[in-house]
């Protein structure tokens, strides 16, 4: 497996590829972990928010439910035309606009808050992201950062890494994707990158959030769908091997649930908030 830094074409490619998969199976689920962060942050109705690689609407969509008025931005151009049908479904106004997080074209001390769940924290270029969702925040508003804690504690992770292993011996992990995925794991490396951005008042929380599966059949459906780690980790597998996988999930399942219907898998959550 590669260990370059992705392209700005290939992270726009790989996110246009999973965003239906995405929007069907993780965006539902996430906008209720959307919600605990704006309320971090303390997002008030009238305030403006921006919010950065929004993917389609997991915490756009909760800020424009509570009366803010909403910018979303995505490098991937079908995530912002699926984010754009769930705003309109609900009838909600969203200012969507396909745009690179790591180069954000809006101007200066714009945003009462900024945020970005499972975004920016997954970029290369971390440090430029951070200081430019902090170059656009009006003086005294806030940066909300939401991403994933250590990988031993982010289950629908690594399970399914564990089943890859158990039943291809030889797989080697996606080393570049989950790097990214995992680079500020650490509370307190998230709290000393969102100081340097040049926040102050920054406070991380870690909360243990849950996803429920009715079996291993709707757990494969969500992983290899809308997930870019699994999906680069399924390259290069034959139809035989994601079959072995397919049975070694089926039996982790069986031994997790104990006879009760579905398994409940935890993740690791940071919530990480400063203020300008």
């Amino acid at each position: 497996m590669s260990t370059q830094a992705p392209t700005q074409d290939q992270i726009r490619t790989a996110w246009d590829t999973i965003a239906s998969g995405y929007d069907q199976h993780v965006t539902p689920h996430n906008a209720q972990l959307g919600e605990a962060a704006l309320a971090r942050a303390g997002l008030r109705a009238g305030e403006h928010f921006l919010d950065v690689a929004a993917g389609s609407g997991a915490l756009s969509i909760p800020a424009a439910r509570l009366g803010a008025d909403v910018v979303a931005t995505d490098i991937a151009p079908t995530m912002i035309e699926r984010l754009k049908a769930r705003a309109s479904a609900e009838g909600l106004t969203i200012d969507a606009r396909v745009m690179d997080g790591q180069a954000l074209d809006l101007a200066e001390n714009t945003f009462d808050v900024v945020g970005s769940q499972h975004g920016v924290a997954l970029f290369p270029n971390l440090t430029g992201a951070l200081a430019g969702m902090v170059r656009v925040t009006k003086p005294g508003g806030r940066v909300v950062v939401v991403n994933f804690g250590a990988l031993p504690k982010v289950e629908f992770i690594g399970l399914f890494m564990g089943a890859l292993r158990a039943a291809v011996p030889e797989f080697q992990p996606p080393t570049e994707p989950l790097r990214l995925a995992f680079q500020v794991a650490e509370p307190g490396l998230l709290r000393n990158r969102l100081s340097s951005a040049g926040l102050t008042k920054v406070d991380v929380e870690t909360i243990t959030w849950q996803q429920h599966f009715d079996s291993a059949t709707q757990y494969w459906n969500m992983i290899t769908s809308s997930n870019p780690i699994a999906k680069q980790a399924l390259v290069q597998a034959t139809e035989e091997q994601r079959g072995d996988v397919r049975r070694v999930l089926d039996g982790m399942f069986r031994e997790r649930s104990d006879g009760k219907p579905g398994v409940t898998l935890n993740a690791e959550i940071n919530i990480g908030v400063g203020t300008k």
